[in-house]
């Protein structure tokens, strides 16, 4: 294997084990973004830091992609020897296992080392315990003897006797904690004995033969002792502790282990300690410490015969050394962990103390020094049991052994997977560019299906709206409407499949334009208003007056919501009411409406509806959590709106309501049938309302009805009255609101509900409203005079014709009856030629309301205008002398187009490709807009307003440098045609792209009078101000 290789395979495990790390970092940093907040869930969406850190993760994430990429193109293409792999795996666990050991055996050590310390410690603590109360003893003890020469052999007669010593001895014990005895026998010769024996009044006993034949404590008798033998000296004790006060009267010279002590004490000048024996009477192993009393006058450095020849006497210390040394271990709260044993090791080992029973063989052995410098002791230590087994160096040498070989199969997994990695990720980018192909195909897909299903149909569209303005009989008109509702209806459909595609790609956007709520809803009521004649549902709108006149968001999605949800309930209703209320969330929260089955005599039209509280009741905005985020206050621009949608009808099954919001599904089989419907206009709700940042919910209750709930975040549009585009709608009770303005009104209506929104409605044009439920007190306020009503308006249910020509000694005020379409011919039918009062038919909307009480009272604009054309600011003033090229390749479409904008007084030139448009709309020209197509051949739209900008470009520049001079007709000093795409296409991006491109604006094929109005009313309100 070369050099190479190795240096290659080094690198790929580098690498490897900077991937690791990184998807390591990488694990925890996502948990913790997904975690801490930086998502915000009462919104679903991201907020501002959360973005920034969104964005910084992506930058790391592709540099990553990158550095690998690269790895993979320089080393990705070769392979590691599996030999040599198997070699190295090898050597890893070879090498980690003798680690694993290693860390075994330096743990273990370490805890031996620490056991010893421990011991070492422990054992040093007891002996020097030990040692220092045996010195203090020893000192006292040597104190005793010089007290004894000075009051006992110093005095005549002696100051002590048995009686004082005893209790002297017995008062001073705690100051000899070792000590379990302290006797003194004096020196008496040969010659003096018999005297002694007299003056003592018992006789010298000898000591030997008791040490030989030791007896019981219970059986020991000092009378029946043998007396001493003749010698030259002897040292029976005279004075002795009453815990040893059996050794009077034995002579110490008489034993051989108290000879040798005495005779060395006295000799020497020192304390001089026995070799351990059995002590008499309890016959415990024990020690005696001998100090030699001498006469006051013997010099400090006497020789060892003038000490001899000094002697007087020799105290003696007992020690019990086994009970003294457990009284001391007692003492220290660890007694029980080790074993002591204390040894005289003066010779041989003698045992003083303890057992040497142990399964430890750890020891420590400790010097002890008494006093004596002949005699040599020890303390050996011991632990009681064996020591424990090192579960810590066990556990860490496996665990670092396990993790090293979890590692090493990592690596011979990962590294056995390079190449299959390297193939795929190959495989995967070759994937994505397919995926990304597959997108754009499908985008260009449907703006194709788009456009070649919508050319035809605005051509078919087009004819019958222009057959429609020739001369047709009752059948004939009847014939073409079916095809225009037909037509409409697939139009709607394609448009209803686009928009759940771009749903599902992800490619649905809002836009932001400044629209008027009220008057959407008015077209709304508009569209729906034709569509329940027959059957007697009534149909109202009503809007808080706290929602703001103008706001900001996507008008059109919003309008789309609404007809979806209205077009749901317009099937499923064939009695009672459909009745939509827009609030703010903040009053909903405030003041809770609760409307139930029983609570019918506060609905619209006195059918009993379904709780409107419980289609909300899953909304975050309504919970705790969620209220701090999305309700709108004074300083804040976001109005959050919640809109109801009630109605009376068949209700859904309670096992089908878990599908309501899934695309294409129904209710049952035979809705399709009965009621006609895709099944996604529910679906395409939901994600609207997503988008705008709110919530859809709804409650259901078979044969009562159903109420849908959606909320939305819009911004005020009172706050920022110029910075975004408006949508041009009709606004005609602005413009003659003022001529109502000072008027009351009376409302005759026995429902609460339904006086609201006609109180609502009326309010809309200025007038004034009081409210009474039924016409006789009515009539009584108009009788009192206090108030001047200048009209009343009776509810058709209520309207009673003698209650009116009874009261007609006065003049009443103008009256209306407010009533439904088949209310109405009811009216009609039953009511005299003699007096009819006008009626006013519902829905109630602000212009038809306008437009009704100028015909009626004589004020005001008492045209009647064509439903499609707008008054004032219509597309017939708008377009009316105005020079418009169409541009298009369809000879049909170009037919519809030119005649629909004739219709309304426009002179239109037609170009049927993009370079006759380019040459026509060369400056300076005479056309005031142009209609441009953006799919032809050869220069479509993009291409041909690209250049036409160009031109329009360099024509300025020569303008403004004098080159050119503007002259009169057109005198305009800044050429810019409004250029208008019209397409069928209606893909988002397609609009992006036209905007992009140069164009003004956007027109989709078939035309409609609102959306051209919209469109076209922009830049020809501009093109007053010379700037075309």
């Amino acid at each position: 294997m070369s050099l190479l290789n190795v240096v290659e395979f080094g690198l790929k495990v580098g690498h490897l084990l900077l991937m690791l790390c990184y998807w390591i970092v990488s694990v925890i940093s996502m948990n913790w973004f997904i975690n801490s907040g930086i998502m915000d869930s009462k919104t679903g969406l991201l907020s501002n830091s959360g973005k920034m850190w969104l964005r910084c993760w992506e930058k790391i994430s592709g540099n990553s992609c990158k550095i690998q990429h690269h790895y993979f193109q320089y080393f990705g293409s070769k392979r590691v020897p599996k030999e040599w792999w198997r070699k190295l795996l090898i050597t890893w666990v070879f090498g980690w296992t003798i680690v694993s050991m290693w860390i075994l055996w330096y743990m273990s050590s370490q805890a031996t080392e620490k056991r010893k310390e421990s011991l070492a410690s422990m054992c040093d603590e007891r002996a020097r315990m030990l040692q220092d109360q045996f010195n203090v003893s020893m000192n006292h003890i040597q104190a005793m003897s010089i007290m004894i020469s000075i009051f006992h052999h110093g005095k005549n007669p002696s100051a002590i006797d048995q009686r004082t010593f005893a209790m002297y001895t017995e008062r001073t014990a705690f100051e000899r904690p070792l000590t379990s005895g302290v006797a003194y026998a004096v020196r008496v010769l040969h010659s003096e004995r018999e005297q002694f024996e007299k003056q003592q009044g018992w006789t010298i006993k000898r000591m030997d033969t008791l040490q030989q034949n030791p007896v019981h404590e219970d059986d020991y008798a000092p009378e029946a002792l043998e007396p001493s033998p003749i010698q030259e000296e002897y040292a029976p004790v005279i004075f002795a502790q009453d815990t040893i006060s059996h050794v009077v009267s034995l002579d110490m010279l008489s034993g051989e282990e108290d000879r040798e002590n005495v005779l060395s004490a006295r000799a020497s000048g020192k304390g001089v300690l026995t070799a351990p024996f059995r002590l008499l009477k309890t016959n415990r192993l024990g020690v005696i410490l001998t100090f030699a009393v001498y006469k006051r006058d013997l010099p400090s450095n006497a020789t060892p015969n003038e000490r001899i020849q000094a002697t007087d006497g020799y105290l003696g210390g007992v020690f019990d050394i086994e009970s003294l040394v457990e009284k001391l271990l007692q003492q220290l709260a660890s007694k029980q962990t080790i074993l002591v044993n204390v040894y005289d090791t003066t010779n041989h080992p003698i045992s003083m103390y303890g057992s040497n029973v142990s399964d430890d063989g750890l020891q420590h052995v400790s010097a002890l020094n008494f006093g004596d410098p002949f005699r040599k002791h020890e303390m050996r230590c011991r632990f009681k049991q064996k020591p424990p087994w090192p579960w810590l160096a066990i556990t860490t040498s496996i665990g670092i052994l396990v993790i090293a070989l979890l590692v090493g199969y990592i690596f011979h997994a990962t590294v056995n997977r390079i190449a299959k990695v390297e193939d795929d990720c190959q495989k995967m980018t070759e994937l994505k560019k397919q995926a990304e192909a597959a997108d754009v195909a499908k985008s260009q897909f449907l703006a194709t299906v788009s456009h070649e299903i919508r050319t035809p149909m605005n051509g078919v569209l087009g004819m019958l709206d222009m057959l429609m303005d020739t001369d047709l009989d009752v059948t004939q008109q009847d014939y073409v409407r079916t095809a225009q509702d037909s037509g409409k209806a697939l139009v709607s459909l394609i448009n209803e499949v686009l928009d759940q595609a771009k749903i599902e790609s992800g490619r649905l956007e809002l836009e932001a334009v400044q629209f008027d709520l009220r008057a959407i809803l008015d077209d709304v009521l508009s569209l729906f208003s034709g569509k329940t004649p027959g059957k007697g549902v009534e149909l109202a709108v009503y809007i808080s007056d706290r929602v703001p006149e103008m706001l900001i968001g996507d008008a059109g999605r919003f309008r789309q919501i609404i007809t979806n949800l209205m077009g749901n309930s317009i099937k499923f209703t064939e009695k009672g009411h459909i009745f939509v209320t827009v609030h703010l969330v903040e009053e909903v929260i405030g003041s809770i409406e609760v409307e139930t089955e029983s609570s019918s005599k506060s609905t619209l039209s006195g059918f009993p509806v379904a709780d409107r509280k419980r289609s909300w009741e899953g909304f975050r905005t309504f919970s705790q959590e969620g209220s701090t985020f999305t309700l709108s206050s004074p300083s804040s621009d976001l109005i959050n709106l919640i809109v109801s949608v009630e109605d009376t009808g068949v209700g859904i099954p309670i096992e089908a309501q878990s599908r309501v919001f899934t695309p294409f599904m129904q209710v049952g089989p035979s809705i399709s049938r009965t009621h006609g419907g895709t099944g996604i206009g529910l679906s395409i709700s939901k994600c609207l309302v997503g988008l705008m940042k709110g919530e859809i919910g709804f409650v259901s209750i078979p044969k009562i009805g159903s109420t849908f709930t959606f909320t939305a975040v819009f911004t005020n549009g009172s706050s920022h009255p110029n910075e975004y585009k408006s949508v041009p709608i009709n606004n005609q009770s602005k413009s003659t609101s003022s001529e109502f303005q000072g008027m009351t009104a009376l409302v005759v209506d026995p429902r609460p509900v339904r006086a609201k929104v006609s109180r609502y409605h009326i309010q809309r044009l200025g007038i004034r409203v009081e409210v009474v439920p039924d016409l006789n007190q009515g009539f009584a306020n108009i009788s009192s005079g206090n108030t001047a009503f200048n009209m009343v308006l009776v509810e058709q249910e209520v309207w009673d014709r003698e209650s009116v020509k009874k009261s007609d000694s006065r003049m009443p005020p103008k009256l209306f009856l407010l009533a439904n379409p088949i209310g109405s011919s009811r009216i009609s039918d039953a009511t005299p030629s003699s007096y009819t009062p006008p009626v006013i038919m519902k829905p109630l909307r602000a212009s038809m309301l306008s437009a009704s009480l100028q015909r009626a009272m004589g004020v005001g604009n008492k045209g009647n205008h064509r439903n499609g054309e707008l008054p004032g600011f219509s597309l017939r003033n708008l377009l009316l002398g105005r020079k418009i090229l169409i541009v298009d390749d369809n000879l049909v479409n170009l037919r519809v187009a030119a005649g629909a904008l004739k219709k309304y007084g426009a002179d239109v030139v037609c170009a049927d490709s993009g370079k006759k448009a380019i040459l026509l709309l060369k400056p300076p020209h005479h056309f005031d807009a142009c209609f441009m197509d953006i799919q032809m051949p050869e220069i479509d739209g993009f291409e041909a307003t690209k250049r036409i900008r160009d031109m329009e470009r360099n024509f300025n520049n020569l303008i403004q440098h004098g080159e050119v001079s503007v002259e009169a007709p057109q005198n305009i000093s800044n050429w810019h045609v409004p250029i208008l795409a019209m397409t069928a296409d209606v893909i988002q991006a397609t609009h992006e792209q036209s905007l992009k491109c140069g164009m003004d604006g956007y027109v989709s094929k078939p035309f409609e009078a609102q959306q051209l109005y919209r469109e076209v009313s922009l830049f020809f309100q501009s093109a007053s101000n010379g700037n075309i």
